[in-house]
């Protein structure tokens, strides 16, 4: 007799995935089966209810999607619980807006550093810029107070934030008008910050779980965590240890730790069913938003081009190809942040020169201005196109690609049909800019020209298949076929129908090893 399941789903519209169809609608199955965490039957209904035993617990969908968990290919779990925790500064209609939030914020606490994260003031009417010292002198003059921007290239400070860290600053990312600092601080100096920020074990524990709480809300059942100087690690352990880690966790550590992970025997794939070490990270520039992404044409200032900004290198090309040869050497995958066009030429340059980049998998991170002569040497090498569709919330006409690159240039910016084109293997992760699969694939099927958008079933194949392969998983996670984990999300409407509305649908749950891990 056949042993009973522990999870049947049923009276739904179950999409695999498993198909190599890219561009049509699949066609859904209605019931599966899970057993051990496992799925153990994919079918009609009629067939799935043979399984059903006393114990088996069901979930009646009603008639609605299911798909396989998204996983995020790239986030920042530690930062996501930071919105929720500190004043969330993104969507803020204005500076006013922050600072209303900030002194909320304020008022909360009565002591330490006021923080607050994700300002965008690319978003904003008027002529606000970044914010300044002058402007969070008014949420507090006796207290240390930080606003970050969205893409945490860029931090604003106070006056007495700035004289705490006066001597911590690197002077060259700390930006002056009249010789006296604005306040606006940027790439390593911003990095200073949020090390001098940074959380204990027990805060970190308190931002980890609410971050991971956000990512089962959103549907997410695997995250790829960008770490650097964070106890996150322990966390996710201290959690799995307790039976308490609600997703899977593949953590990236950042090119500063490369060493320590060789001596004390980390290595890529290794660890647990639910942790697991994934890939050695390293900046090459920094960000279009903090005009620091290194570009092979200057940055434009008003209507015109500035012959002097042309963006920097958080890591010098040298010291790059010196990381990657010393990470993949000793048989890490290597991931590497590369935006503008000439990082993305120096970190292609260094992952071709490694012995198997196909096999290593070795990932470029964001991409965003790839030139097709990239595109082209990124397929015949196999590297792995780690992108975020939620970027495309910057590519309409006067958003941030058009103030700071120009029209031609913003429609060069994350070309989608391009990677895909090219037969690159894509990746799609949010950067946790938002952490929202749904709202990443409403942008990559709404983009505004035919380079950088995709179809329904390719947007969604790349936050499951495609992000499960850039982290080796793709024989247990990535569609829901028979032996595979039981890693689910339901959703309440279905984006094949609503395309153009695919931001707006709800998750009604998610499941992970046949465990629901929420249900709204």
């Amino acid at each position: 007799m056949t042993e009973a399941a522990d999870l049947v789903v049923t009276n739904a519209r179950i999409y695999t995935l498993a198909g190599e169809d890219r561009e049509a609608e699949p066609d859904p199955e209605e019931a599966l089966a899970v057993r051990d965490g496992e799925v153990v039957r994919v079918g009609d209904t009629y067939e799935i209810e043979f399984l059903e035993g006393v114990e088996t617990e069901r979930i009646d969908c009603e008639g609605r999607v299911v798909l396989p968990g998204f996983v995020d290919a790239h986030t920042h779990v530690e930062n996501a619980g930071r919105y929720l925790v500190h004043a969330d500064l993104s969507g803020a209609d204005d500076a006013a807006d922050c600072l209303d939030r900030l002194a909320r914020r304020a008022a909360e606490t009565e002591s330490g550093w006021v923080q607050g994260f994700g300002y965008d003031e690319s978003e904003w009417d008027g002529d606000d810029g970044y914010l300044t010292r002058e402007q969070l002198d008014e949420v507090s003059e006796d207290r240390p107070v930080v606003a970050l921007r969205i893409d945490m290239h860029a931090a604003s400070l106070n006056s007495v934030a700035l004289a705490e860290l006066e001597d911590e600053l690197p002077e060259d990312d700390v930006r002056r008008a009249g010789g006296e600092p604005t306040g606006i601080v940027v790439e390593d100096a911003a990095e200073r910050v949020r090390e001098h920020i940074a959380p204990g074990y027990d805060e970190t524990r308190e931002l980890v779980t609410s971050g991971l709480e956000r990512a089962a809300e959103k549907g997410v059942t695997a995250v790829h965590d960008m770490v650097r100087n964070s106890r996150s690690p322990q966390v996710y352990r201290d959690l799995e240890a307790v039976g308490e880690l609600p997703i899977r966790v593949r953590i990236n550590y950042w090119a500063d730790h490369l060493e320590s992970a060789i001596e004390v025997g980390l290595a890529t794939n290794a660890g647990s069913d639910r942790v697991r070490t994934g890939a050695i990270k390293t900046y090459t520039d920094g960000s279009i938003g903090a005009r620091t992404a290194k570009l092979f044409e200057p940055y434009e200032t008003e209507a015109e081009p500035d012959p002097g900004d042309d963006g920097e290198w958080v890591i010098a090309p040298d010291e790059l190809e010196e990381i990657v040869e010393r990470a993949d050497g000793t048989g890490f995958q290597v991931t590497a942040h590369a935006i503008g066009d000439e990082a993305i030429e120096e970190a292609l340059s260094a992952l071709e020169a490694t012995d198997d980049p196909e096999g290593s998998r070795h990932r470029i991170e964001h991409l965003e201005l790839a030139t097709d002569d990239q595109l082209e040497r990124m397929a015949e090498a196999g590297v792995v196109a780690s992108m975020q569709p939620n970027f495309h919330q910057w590519a309409g006409e006067d958003g941030l690609y058009d103030q700071r690159l120009g029209r031609e240039r913003r429609n060069r910016t994350n070309r989608l049909r391009r990677v895909l084109e090219h037969g690159i293997p894509l990746a799609f992760g949010s950067d946790c800019m938002p952490l929202d699969p749904l709202l990443g694939i409403h942008h990559a099927v709404n983009a505004p020209t035919d380079a950088q958008r995709l179809s329904v079933t390719e947007a969604i194949r790349a936050y499951t298949r495609g992000a499960a392969y850039a982290g080796f998983d793709e024989d247990r996670l990535g569609t829901l076929e028979i032996s595979k984990r039981a890693d689910l999300v339901v959703l309440e409407e279905s984006p094949w129908e609503q395309p153009e509305r695919i931001d707006e649908i709800d998750v009604a749950t998610t499941v992970v090893d046949g465990e629901v891990v929420f249900e709204r």
